[in-house]
């Protein structure tokens, strides 16, 4: 693929340099001591971080190119693989006929720990068609989504139809990215919460908007008991690790994973990533973080399922794909806070706080206006192909 020398694509190249602050769920150093500690760890090994992270944006914004006119089908799919995923581990396949494109769950990329019953997977299937969808209907290849419950559960795009356009989603799919950072505290205006619950309305999916701050706060404090209860645990820590990728290199290596930079967070040598991490990263220190967060955040969206299956989990995808690209056009910033719905035993709360007691809350979004933070990396669609 040619680079991309757009003016568009500088400023993404511009995006994706590297920012300082310890902001992110998933940084991998936390609190002033360890952001002076990795500074200087890097001065020491010589490591140029500006130009390493130059190479980084371009590489990225290669990714994000601009969609062709008339595309093919190789091209449909770089833009799907531009969806969120859990820990960024792009858990899909692509089977390209004739007459249509089917997204399949690579088994090899699921997060057992974190994830053991594939929801987080199947979530980003759907995220995944629903990209796919709008990037087809707005260069002329309409088609609609459909459940294939072959092959362990796949979300099929197949070409028809007469789906209309929505130039506004389509033109934020390559610049829709999870902030993870401290908003300013601003409310959302009562056009943009309606232009968000409209963009989100999916059959089968229900969502719930939180506003009010009693219920904000009361949201805070399952995600602090959520993230001490999975920073507890040994095995949910190795497989967190093993997702981050510390530099600028490696991230571009592998094409996946979370990136400390895309997490605002220092980049770090491969060689003393971890050893930072082992060292620095504590409950203590998460949990203030995502007490500023959450306390900044304008409100919190939950997304809600009407059945516990694969099926109803890609439409859950979808709508929270249709809320993330209404978000970002809007120029709202959002991020995952899953801890509520990713901690079973916090989950019958959560749903009786949003008035849906009994059912499983699947997805937890906090939002509200702040600053962006640099673009994850994704894999070549060669290695996406079956």
């Amino acid at each position: 693929m040619p680079l991309v020398s757009s003016p568009h694509a500088r400023s993404f190249a511009r995006a994706t340099r590297c920012r300082f602050e310890i902001v992110n769920r998933r940084s991998v150093l936390v609190g002033g001591g360890a952001a002076a500690l990795a500074g200087a760890a890097v001065a020491i090994v010589g490591i140029d971080r500006a130009d390493a992270m130059d190479a980084y944006a371009t590489a990225v914004a290669r990714t994000r190119g601009a969609l062709d006119a008339d595309p093919g089908m190789i091209d449909l799919v770089r833009f799907a693989t531009l969806a969120p995923s859990g820990h960024n581990t792009q858990p899909w396949r692509f089977r390209l006929t004739a007459d249509r494109m089917t997204i399949l769950p690579d088994l090899k990329r699921r997060t057992p720990v974190v994830d053991p019953d594939d929801h987080h997977l199947f979530v980003a299937l759907g995220c995944a068609a629903e990209t796919l969808a709008i990037a087809a209907a707005a260069r002329g290849h309409p088609g609609q989504i459909t459940f294939d419950p072959t092959e362990g559960g796949a979300a099929s795009f197949v070409f028809g139809g007469a789906r209309r356009p929505e130039p506004a989603l389509f033109a934020a799919i390559a610049r829709r990215r999870s902030s993870r950072t401290v908003y300013d505290g601003r409310p959302l205006a009562n056009t943009d919460l309606s232009a968000l619950a409209q963009a989100a309305a999916m059959p089968g999916v229900d969502l719930m908007l939180l506003t009010d701050r009693p219920r904000v706060d009361h949201v805070r404090d399952l995600v602090i008991a959520g993230n001490s209860a999975q920073l507890a645990s040994d095995a949910f820590m190795r497989e967190l690790k093993h997702w981050i990728r510390f530099s600028p290199h490696h991230a571009l290596q592998t094409g996946d994973g979370l990136f400390a930079a895309s997490s605002g967070s220092p980049a770090l040598p491969e060689w003393l990533g971890p050893g930072m991490f082992d060292a620095t990263f504590h409950a203590k220190s998460e949990n203030n973080k995502y007490a500023r967060q959450l306390g900044s955040s304008a409100g919190i969206a939950v997304f809600v399922g009407h059945a516990a299956d694969a099926e109803t989990w890609i439409a859950v995808g979808r709508a929270a794909q249709r809320f993330q690209l209404q978000a970002t056009a809007l120029g709202i910033a959002h991020a995952f806070v899953n801890q509520p719905v990713e901690v079973a035993r916090l989950r019958p709360e959560l749903a009786t706080l949003i008035g849906l007691p009994g059912r499983r809350p699947d997805l937890v979004l906090r939002f509200g206006h702040g600053p962006t933070l640099p673009y994850s990396a994704r894999r070549a669609v060669s290695a996406v192909l079956v």
